[in-house]
């Protein structure tokens, strides 16, 4: 019995894989029996994938084995190893107890970007500001805590999905030198977030503290819109350093503005000053320029405030642009890209980042 099991291995052993050895230096073979002239075993493929294309040779090695002298009949199965699908990570439900504050160990500074209504260009403004950071040398992580509407994957191109090896702790990804989490990247773009208060608490609490940030000198907030949950939960239980507020320069725009400024300040979150995005549209044409939303408002504001005005940025086409095909205007060398360069160095030179 044992001088024809070796037969039958030295047959199989004849059969090469494609991608170098055979069934037997590959140990490839599984519960090898002999009763009589009858012979079964099963070829064990590293995965499902490669199984399904192993049936030629499963009939080549059925072929090899009856040529072996005493074998009358030959059966054998392909199978697969079967592995534990990965755990899954559930983004939202209810906030974990927790002590001390919601701030990631690796983190020196957190500082959130907010404005009182959307449409703004908050998010663009908190895109561009990382890159610039991360260009003058800075470790820079950016956070979208705008959980109902989140625009970063797209600004940032990312279309990966972040993993998670044990179903609690979540790997984010990079580009263009910021480490970037987004609940956009969980999910379909398409697909809308429909969660009341609590979950949301829970999806900040998870992207905050589950997320692997490592070293960063600076984690940016790019908060939603508004003075709702996810402000008052950031500033009550995070260390932030200090907020910016971004506006355009139109009454509007101004009215939310202020009170996106009195929530800081009833959260006792410094205002390290605004930001009047919009400004002014320069004509690509003529060079002639136009004060669509209105002209120095939220510098006016600065001034009444006692705030800084840390920038006045136009209106601007390439902006949009590179922000919709995921590669932010600051990646570049133009005027755009300087003005966010300058951004970053004031607050460098400030030494908030």
């Amino acid at each position: 019995m044992s001088d024809m099991k070796s037969a039958i291995r030295e047959a199989l052993a004849r059969l090469e894989l494609p991608d170098g050895g055979n069934l037997h230096s590959r140990d490839m073979i599984r519960a090898l029996t002999v009763e009589g002239g009858n012979v079964r075993f099963v070829i064990e493929a590293p995965n499902p994938e490669i199984a399904r294309h192993m049936e030629p040779l499963r009939k080549a090695a059925e072929a090899a084995v009856a040529q072996v002298q005493g074998v009358s009949s030959v059966s054998a199965v392909l199978t697969a190893e079967a592995k534990s699908p990965p755990p899954q990570l559930k983004m939202g439900g209810h906030p974990k107890p927790q002590e001390g504050v919601m701030k990631p160990a690796g983190v020196k500074t957190l500082l959130a970007i907010g404005s009182g209504k959307g449409g703004v260009g908050k998010s663009t403004v908190s895109s561009n500001l990382a890159v610039a950071l991360a260009r003058a040398g800075k470790k820079v992580g950016l956070l979208d805590a705008d959980i109902h509407g989140p625009s970063q994957p797209r600004m940032f191109g990312l279309t990966d999905k972040p993993a998670s090896p044990d179903g609690k702790t979540i790997i984010p990804l990079k580009a263009h030198g910021v480490t970037v989490m987004s609940i956009g990247s969980m999910l379909a773009e398409e697909k809308a977030v429909v969660w009341r208060g609590p979950m949301l608490m829970g999806a900040l609490q998870q992207m905050l503290m589950q997320v692997e940030w490592g070293e960063l000198d600076v984690l940016i907030v790019d908060l939603p819109p508004g003075t709702g949950d996810v402000q008052l939960s950031l500033c009550q239980k995070s260390e932030v350093a200090g907020a910016i507020v971004v506006s355009t320069p139109q009454d509007v725009a101004l009215i939310d503005a202020r009170k996106a400024l009195d929530a800081f300040a009833t959260l006792k979150t410094p205002v390290l000053g605004l930001i009047e995005n919009m400004a002014v549209f320069v004509c690509p044409h003529c060079g002639g320029e136009s004060h669509i939303f209105g002209h120095n408002g939220v510098s006016q504001e600065a001034e009444k405030l006692g705030v800084p005005l840390l920038a006045q940025l136009p209106i601007d086409l390439d902006t949009r642009l590179g922000g919709d095909g995921g590669t932010p205007i600051a990646t570049g060398e133009s005027d755009m890209a300087k003005a966010y360069g300058q951004l970053a160095d004031r607050l460098i030179q400030g030494g908030i980042v």
